[in-house]
């Protein structure tokens, strides 16, 4: 492990040569926690000491240049729910799955350890988002209420790039025939997300090329790092690898966004 976090960066989100837009897809790696957390886990929610959870965050808004009162995120509950940020909230975290903003120096912030999480940007309008989209937020809408929420702000559709961070691959999302049915009941075409998994009731989910596709639906530009959560454990928290290993808890990384001053 290393002493500091060293986020991945989407040139989609930080093109050459401009300026305004600081972002940074964490991975495990550059923080305190230990055992089962080990790393840089930045889960509140998680059984984990709190002082290094505090620690942890205060690192991921150190690389982002802000101060630790300025790192936002939200009690996430696998909804379509967006909020607009304007300020470090006061006491307790809304529950939503999203945020945008158009003031500088607010460090937005998904958590996830598996599902997908997704940051936005338009820099020429200087307005971004970060959500947090498993499958239940992917269907019921928490990406496109996040692109009406930053157009709100001043976005336009076509100058928004929104990059999928790191998420359960398809090669280890394996679900049951009740998963799939709701998919094929909600939209027919939804089962090209779907192959043969382990036995005749099982299938395995690209849950990355749902994501996509809902986000092309919007009309932005949308890309992915495509890197999978449970297949890399030296970078990456996967909640579905510690059920899989009977595990009592885990932890969970960020991906963060902010406009410079």
């Amino acid at each position: 492990m290393t002493d500091t976090p060293e986020p991945i960066r989407s040139p989609q989100l930080a093109p050459a040569g401009r300026q305004g837009i600081e972002h940074g897809f964490f991975t495990r790696q550059g923080g305190v926690s230990d055992g089962i957390y080990r790393g840089l886990n930045v889960g509140s929610g998680s059984k984990d000491e709190p002082a290094r959870v505090a620690e942890n965050r205060r690192r991921v808004a150190q690389a982002l240049r802000a101060p630790l009162s300025h790192l936002v995120t939200v009690h996430q509950v696998h909804s379509p729910d967006v909020i607009t940020v304007d300020a470090p909230f006061d006491g307790e975290r809304p529950k939503a799955d999203a945020m945008v903003t158009a003031t500088p120096g607010i460090v937005i912030g998904s958590l996830s350890a598996d599902c997908g999480p997704i940051l936005f940007a338009d820099p020429d309008a200087r307005v971004i988002g970060a959500a947090h989209a498993g499958w239940r937020g992917a269907i019921s809408g928490v990406l496109e209420n996040t692109v009406e929420a930053m157009i709100a702000l001043g976005a336009r559709r076509e100058r928004i790039e929104a990059v999928l961070g790191p998420t359960i691959g398809p090669e280890n999302y394996e679900v049951g025939q009740e998963f799939y049915d709701q998919f094929a009941g909600t939209d027919r075409k939804y089962t090209s997300f779907f192959r043969d998994g382990s036995r005749s009731d099982r299938f395995m989910f690209d849950l990355w090329s749902f994501i996509l596709h809902r986000l092309e639906g919007t009309g932005v530009n949308a890309s992915a790092l495509r890197l999978c959560t449970y297949a890399d454990e030296d970078r990456f928290f996967s909640y579905r690898r510690t059920t899989h290993r009977n595990e009592p808890d885990y932890g969970r990384q960020i991906s963060a966004i902010t406009i410079t001053e």
